[in-house]
């Protein structure tokens, strides 16, 4: 596939953590979901694999020394308005689809038309125009590239007067020997393990039916499977689904779908693709869709895709990363369809990706599986003996002109009711004691962080982000205090919790691991414009359904606002901005904010952030990362939580700071308390199994006016006033 990137034409405004020129080896793991045994596949463990096998699959790849970050984002956002403007400039037909454009393809030999040089008929409108980005797709010679590209190839055209082009014309990025070396091992290791995979019908009676049982397709023919290619391989008990080229129809890689049993006798699923998940760009299922069908079924793993084909007979497709993200590079080949519905799975976290994917894909065409029926995948409905058919015809509308009632309401209500745990958000796992008190990450919400100058916030904050992240929640970060290297490098020790320098030997290991972290870094430094940053935000929640962003910090941003304004009314504009983006764009910002200038004795509260009182209005959660300075031994630092709109408990919980591995971390040994609601002073009772030395201190927000110091608010966790907000930095 040609793909073009335009280096000539200014930096960009994303960047990703990239790999270091060695030589290594990798595996692609990634946890799927849980579920029980069935008891006849627990008495047998012919299929399952040992607890300490060897990596899913492993090769050896190089890189050249002077590898660049990969550009990702228009230096200037293109407008759809300004797209058809320019294609009626240039005499250049075109229809209007759901999420792209379509034009005539010029990267192929055309007839002169009357209408113009590049017009052409109804027939030949393969070039695909993503409406949001610009970015363009040729389906018949699979051509891709940027809004840039694209003007550059028509001028071209233009001006020798020709009817099509070679992409030869524009400038690509030529492989190196070693990145050719790297695609051959690849290809090599693709056709070795499908050449090695063998069909589920030709395995033994009782070996096809424990390993069916154990992916959850006891019910999906050996048609169904052979028609979809699905084999299996033996070497690591794995389901392979191929990935044909849509063109050729010809091998270009492979997911393995792993299954092994968890201490606690639940199944853990993992999966692996080959080549890298960055490189999966494909809906499974795809080679098998007509060009007159209509309506498809997008699911979010590919055992899903062959349960609803084989209920309902409709064209099904599983998208490559679930229901992490949904590629715009995939978007041309969904445009045929004039109806969709989404049934990614069975969790909350599958209905919320099905609301965010429906926008990409355009609301008036797409339809959910309502909230209801969440407790089933398709997979799983099928096991059940339930009927899909019945279940797709319930599905409702993605787009509603409004809400007026309570009935259409209702099944979102129960969706949140039914699974309490998972509307709470994504749990850290570094830090179980905010879990108690915030009790989760949850998108379309406001988080302001503040604290002391020199206490640590970045760090903090940039720990508590890579946890999330290293759970799937795909996370952009504006650092505009300090570079993205140094942020790199701060976060890569706490990945791997050790230092780096004293054994540069293991740094190719845990780069490589970092790498495959949905994390991304905004290229800003220093002062920025806020609508620059908006559309940068933008850009990357429609590129890589981010759901995370983190702004270090608020201050840097209001140098290049009017200077006529009031900075105070500045800040509220942009505090107001980013409140809007969260709602709208359903993603978790996190703003760090730095205190106004106040005695260094004295606790920080919620009217010490710097401003007036709408930053603490319009938050959801606000964080104070607080510090006691002590006159004959280092500072002591406690996380305290004065607002949380969630449940309205607050509290606060000391932390320790390792700087070896720059990570924070609750004592060893100290008691959790926790102080009833009604009354802080009430006796403090422990929770059995958890030792604390400084109490964790969980109130509601009403109460929490009446704390002592560093408990569970204090007067820090009542909104500041107008008066005291104003006071300067």
């Amino acid at each position: 596939m040609w793909r073009f990137s335009s280096l000539l034409r200014g930096t960009s405004c994303l960047v990703r953590f990239r790999r270091a020129p060695v030589l290594r080896r990798f595996s692609v793991p990634r946890l799927r979901q849980e579920t029980a045994w069935p008891p006849f596949v627990r008495a047998s463990d012919s299929c399952l694999p040992q607890p300490h096998t060897t990596v899913l699959l492993s090769f050896c790849r190089t890189f050249k020394s002077n590898v660049k970050s990969t550009l990702d984002l228009p230096v200037k956002p293109i407008t759809v308005t300004e797209i058809k403007q320019y294609l009626r400039s240039k005499n250049i037909s075109f229809n209007d689809g759901y999420s792209c454009l379509h034009a005539p393809s010029f990267f192929r030999d055309q007839t002169a038309n009357p209408r113009g040089p590049i017009a052409a008929g109804k027939g030949s409108f393969t070039l695909f125009i993503d409406k949001t980005t610009g970015q363009f797709l040729c389906k018949d010679s699979l051509v891709e590239g940027s809004w840039e590209d694209l003007q550059d190839c028509v001028e071209v055209m233009l001006k020798e007067g020709r009817t099509s082009i070679s992409p030869d014309v524009l400038l690509k990025f030529p492989e190196s020997p070693e990145e050719l070396e790297v695609r051959e091992l690849e290809q090599r290791e693709v056709q070795r393990v499908w050449s090695a995979s063998v069909a589920l019908s030709d395995l033994h009676e009782d070996e096809a039916k424990l390993a069916k049982a154990m992916f959850r397709i006891s019910k999906v023919s050996n048609p169904t499977l052979k028609k979809f290619g699905v084999r299996f391989f033996k070497p690591t008990k794995s389901l392979v689904f191929p990935w044909f080229d849509t063109r050729e129809s010809s091998l270009r890689g492979l997911k393995l779908l792993t299954a092994k049993l968890g201490e606690d006798g639940a199944v853990i699923y993992t999966d692996a693709t080959l080549p890298r998940p960055s490189a999966y760009h494909s809906l499974f299922g795809l080679p098998l869709v007509g060009q007159k069908d209509s309506q498809v079924v997008l699911t979010g793993c590919e055992v899903d895709a062959l349960a609803v084909s084989q209920a309902t007979g409709l064209p099904s497709l599983a998208l490559p990363r679930g229901v992490s993200c949904l590629p715009p590079a995939l978007l041309p080949y969904l445009e045929q369809f004039k109806r969709v519905t989404l049934w990614l799975g069975g969790d909350m976290n599958s209905w919320e990706a099905s609301k965010i994917f429906s926008r990409k894909l355009g609301l008036k065409r797409c339809s959910l599986v309502r909230p209801g029926e969440l407790q089933h995948s398709p997979s799983e409905a099928l096991e059940a003996g339930r009927s899909l058919t019945h279940i797709l015809k319930a599905s409702i509308p993605a787009a509603h002109k409004s809400i007026i009632s309570f009935r259409q309401l209702r099944d979102d209500v129960y969706g949140e009711l039914a699974n309490k745990e998972q509307v709470a958000g994504v749990k850290w796992g570094r830090f179980p004691e905010l879990n108690k008190i915030l009790k989760g990450h949850r998108k379309g919400e406001l988080t302001v962080f503040t604290g002391p100058t020199g206490s640590g916030k970045t760090t903090f904050i940039s720990e508590c982000a890579l946890d999330l992240c290293m759970q799937g929640v795909n996370t952009l970060w504006g650092s505009f205090e300090i570079n993205n290297v140094r942020l790199a490098k701060i976060m890569l020790t706490q990945f791997c919790r050790q230092r780096l320098e004293d054994s540069l030997e293991q740094y190719d290991t845990w780069a490589d691991r970092f790498e495959d972290l949905p994390l991304y870094f905004m290229t800003f430094h220093g002062q920025q414009n806020i609508k620059t940053v908006l559309d940068t935000m933008t850009h990357a929640v429609y590129l890589y359904d981010i759901s995370h962003v983190v702004i270090d910090n608020l201050q840097f941003m209001m140098g290049q606002e009017k200077l006529s304004l009031d900075r105070f009314a500045v800040q509220d504009q942009i505090i107001g901005a980013f409140r809007q983006f969260a709602t709208s764009s359903c993603c978790h910002v996190t703003l760090i904010i730095h205190p106004r200038k106040q005695d260094y004795d004295k606790e920080l509260q919620a009217a010490s952030i710097f401003g007036t009182a709408k930053a603490s209005q319009e938050a959801d959660n606000i964080l104070i990362l607080q510090e006691k300075k002590l006159a004959t031994s280092p500072g002591r630092r406690a996380l305290q939580i004065v607002k949380n709109r969630f449940d309205g408990d607050v509290g606060v919980f000391p932390l320790e700071f390792n700087r070896t591995s720059l990570t924070f971390s609750a004592p060893t040994k100290s008691k959790v308390r926790k102080v009833k609601a009604d009354r802080l002073d009430a006796p403090e009772t422990e929770e059995k199994g958890v030792k604390m030395d400084k109490p964790v201190r969980a109130t509601k927000n009403s109460k929490a006016g009446k704390g002592s110091s560093w408990g569970a608010g204090g007067k820090g966790a009542t909104e500041g006033s107008g008066e005291a907000g104003l006071e300067e930095q």
